[in-house]
């Protein structure tokens, strides 16, 4: 069996390759593993465009914020160096991508692994053709791990102005003084509060009442509560875009709320509004396989593919970009190649929701692990569910950060922990702890109503106790 991975650099590509090298070789079921990849330099999206660099830039804004914000410090805040934010992130994603470069060197050291530096495109339903080489082979299965690319919004005038994504700002030394920005997703929510401790007064809009769509409407309500008072960012909710066009140096976005028209003008358009899946030069008109809404089902495979031997993995199919999420995809996958390979039945991916956002320039980040209060009950529990604040926990006011909100789901009958919500400091590092409660189906009443004091999870101790009482 022969199997091409297309994509062989990013976290999904990697994965897939990595889990298969392990079935390759003299006797194995995989005669031959063939990785390609035309990335210059290699190193996959989240480590050179997304939550790496991402992560490095915001570090200096939470320490900007948090001493902005502490009364205790006296004098001016210093300001943001750009040029050596950029340096130091820079310096830090060749790092990890040589890393990644040198994990896939060694997977090709293998005896029938072969690493190919070159475009792939399709040009049958088993054809690949290597563009830059001209060479062409048919593996029996081929997997797509080609990533996303920046989604731009069809809106009149988008083409006629010059506009900045995520990647820009992570590689600007200089900022505009202002900006309009278009996306208050994943991508907008984390970069904001960075212009924002960066200098550019930024104006948001929103298109609904409030952000975080999947949370409680309550933990959208507190985002835009810190995001007004404490980066004092100017975000227009229930408002649409129209059309956009220069003004005078800059942009003049024309927007809708609700029938009344209005005008937002800035020096720069910053375009937050999410990825799509990067599969438009792969030649798939070649082939059956269609990219549209649910064209990947939950074994990986392409649905339009009459042979089912076509897999895309991670933000590539456009299920859940999110790289945890595309690592165990490439895992999933993997396996039920093999499995297939032998005739044997194949494996859905059903993961525990799992998401973190570093909200608030990492100060406040937010996270959701499993259900919703909501999801649940569609699920058929009846539940409980209690609600803590973080003020409501000294230690938050202690370490200067008394913002936000938690929550945690149970089932009634049982106790079985099934959710839980976090907008506060540390949130992140509490997901871990999540996790283990969903995924094992821990009875609330049996976990440890001790966390060292004073520390954060404090608040995950009153959540346990609360539940409990009402259980």
């Amino acid at each position: 069996m022969h199997v091409a991975v297309i994509g062989a650099y990013g976290s999904a590509g990697v994965a897939v390759a990595e889990r298969l090298a392990d079935h390759t070789g003299p006797g194995e079921v995989v005669d031959r593993l063939t990785m390609v990849d035309d990335g210059n330099p290699g190193g996959g999206l989240c480590i050179l465009r997304g939550c790496m660099p991402s992560k490095e830039v915001l570090s200096a804004a939470q320490h900007r914020f948090q001493t902005r914000h502490d009364d205790r410090l006296d004098g001016e805040p210093p300001e943001i160096d750009l040029e050596r934010v950029v340096d130091r992130k820079n310096e830090h994603t060749a790092d990890f991508a040589a890393h990644r470069r040198a994990a896939t060197d060694r997977l090709a050291e293998r005896e029938g692994v072969v690493f190919r530096h070159d475009t792939a495109r399709f040009r049958g339903p088993r054809e690949l053709e290597l563009v830059e080489s001209g060479d062409r082979i048919e593996p029996d299965y081929v997997v797509v791990a080609t990533g996303s690319t920046v989604n731009v919004p069809d809106l009149p005038g988008i083409d006629d102005v010059p506009y900045w994504t995520s990647a820009d700002v992570l590689d600007a030394t200089t900022l505009p003084d202002s900006g309009v920005v278009m996306g208050f997703g994943y991508v907008g929510i984390e970069m904001v509060p960075y212009l924002a401790e960066a200098g550019v007064d930024v104006t948001v809009i929103e298109h609904d009442t409030r952000p975080l769509d999947d949370a409680p409407p309550g933990f959208g309500d507190e985002l835009l509560s810190i995001y007004r008072e404490a980066f004092d960012v100017d975000i227009v909710t229930e408002t649409h875009e129209r059309r956009v066009e220069g003004a005078d140096g800059g942009v003049r976005l024309h927007t809708d709320h609700d029938g009344a028209y209005g005008t937002v003008e800035a020096d720069a358009l910053f375009c937050f509004t999410g990825r799509r899946p990067n599969v438009d030069g792969l030649g798939l008109d070649a082939t059956a396989v269609e990219p549209e809404p649910g064209w990947v089902d939950a074994t990986m495979r392409a649905t339009a593919d009459d042979s089912g031997r076509t897999y895309v993995v991670g933000d590539a199919n456009g299920r859940d970009p999110v790289l945890h999420v595309a690592k165990e995809q490439g895992h999933v996958a993997a396996e039920n190649i093999v499995a297939d390979d032998a005739g044997e039945s194949l494996t859905e991916y059903d993961p525990t929701p799992h998401y973190v956002m570093f909200a608030a320039a990492a100060t406040y980040p937010y996270v959701r692990v499993g259900h919703t209060a909501q999801t649940a009950r569609e699920a058929g529990h009846e539940t409980v569910v209690v609600q803590r604040r973080a003020e409501d926990d000294g230690v938050f006011e202690t370490k200067d950060a008394p913002r936000g909100l938690a929550r945690l789901i149970v089932d009634r009958a049982d106790g079985t922990v099934l959710g839980y919500h976090g907008l506060h400091y540390h949130a992140d590092v509490m997901a871990k702890t999540a996790q283990l409660l969903v995924e094992r189906g821990a009875d609330v009443r049996t976990v440890p109503d001790r966390a060292y004091h004073p520390t954060t999870p404090e608040i995950m101790d009153g959540l346990f106790r609360a539940a409990s009482k009402e259980l």
